[in-house]
């Protein structure tokens, strides 16, 4: 893909999230002009990118999500250290595997777990077989879980980074490169196509494209997820540890100085109140079970947000064509994988607006497909 190919455009795009920023620095790369529009600011206040723990773990996902979604995983591992190469502001990234911990009374869930997973790889010779550890072999991996837990499962080669320092670094290219942001501005991607000033116009709003998503007759729904930001000088995780449980599974990923983002699975609701003392005390009493050294940890945050999520899980690319009117180009669905899958998607996007379609999604098994809103018909790439 040369710059020449995207010289000569011009673009909009609507929503600066995650996916927002990495496109539209990618677009002005590689030469067009681009409009990026928001109606927060560059902090992504409001953002659900903004309330995440950004593990890039397609094993451990597998377990409960498709195989597209673990392959475009696998796909974005490597890119997501060269695109923070890229970048002119250090970004926390860390590859250094995943670890599965179990209470004695869960053991047969392990079990099943693990069965899973192992099923997994077979299928996906792409994707590193999970090591069963004993206790020496614990203590050796992660020492301070090690007096807790007698067993646990390794999973290699999986990472995570920082995604706030991400989302400002971000921001910072953003501010010196050509694109020109506009801030604060709560935008009508359908308006913004009948300007005639733009080639294309990309909407990346995440949940707020419902409305837009619903006339193509594709749901669209918000998924609360919540996170406890933890300082824990006393506890020294070295990689992301997830708790096998029956009623609340959790994940603890460490971030830099003796920062860590605790949160657990998915609730089914578009509620962005604050947390609730049940989910609170649930997390924290979960944590404490890990490392003693989290009862003496302070609390810097509780967040909730929504992520986008449409009818089937799984992230999609639409693309409307009507006479008259810049192309619209939909993207949405990133659901809880936003940060592992979301250099695939930004991948496939730009194969499409310089192709009209996209290989790389035809292989990763990303729904691609052009629609015409007005009629309802809906023909994939």
């Amino acid at each position: 893909m040369t710059k020449n190919a995207f010289s000569q455009g011009k673009f909009a795009i609507v929503g600066a999230g995650l996916m927002g920023r990495l496109l539209a620095i990618a677009l002005a790369r590689r030469g067009a002009q681009v409009d990026l529009f928001d109606k927060g600011g560059p902090d992504a206040q409001h953002a659900a990118a903004r309330i995440a723990a950004a593990m890039l773990a397609p094993l451990a996902e597998s377990a409960i999500t498709e195989d597209a979604v673990v392959r475009m995983g696998i796909y974005s591992l490597p890119r997501w250290k060269s695109l923070i190469e890229e970048l002119s502001s250090p970004v926390y990234f860390q590859q250094d595997g995943t670890l599965i911990l179990w209470h004695r009374q869960d053991s047969s869930d392990a079990e099943r777990f693990a069965a899973h997973l192992e099923k997994n790889c077979l299928n996906n010779p792409a994707l590193h077989a999970p090591q069963s550890l004993d206790n020496q072999a614990l203590r050796n991996l992660e020492p301070g879980v090690a007096d807790r837990f007698t067993q646990g499962l390794y999973l290699p080669n999986e990472g995570q980074l920082d995604n706030r320092q991400l989302l400002d670094a971000l921001a910072i290219e953003l501010a010196k490169g050509s694109v020109h942001c506009h801030w604060n501005i709560e935008t009508d991607p359908e308006q913004l196509r009948g300007l005639g000033s733009y080639d294309q116009v990309v909407d990346c709003r995440g949940v707020g494209a419902q409305s837009t998503w619903n006339k193509s007759h594709t749901a669209l729904r918000g998924v609360r997820g919540e996170v406890i930001r933890l300082y824990a000088p006393e506890v020294k995780l070295r990689r992301p540890t997830r708790l096998i449980h029956p009623r609340y599974p959790i994940y603890i990923a460490p971030k830099e100085n003796d920062i860590y983002v605790v949160g657990a699975t998915e609730i089914e609701s578009d509620d962005l109140s604050e947390m609730s003392v049940r989910s609170a005390m649930e997390l924290l009493s979960a944590v404490y079970t890990v490392h003693s050294g989290f009862a003496e940890a302070r609390i810097l945050e509780m967040a909730t947000q929504c992520r986008p999520t449409l009818q089937d899980n799984l992230p999609a690319i639409r693309i409307q064509k009507d006479k008259g009117l810049s192309d619209l180009i939909m993207i949405n669905g990133l659901y809880r994988h936003g940060f592992m899958i979301a250099p695939a998607v930004l991948d496939c996007a730009l194969e499409i607006i310089e192709h009209g379609n996209s290989r790389t999604a035809l292989d990763l098994g990303l729904s691609v497909a052009k629609e015409k809103m007005a009629a309802g018909a809906e023909a994939c790439v």
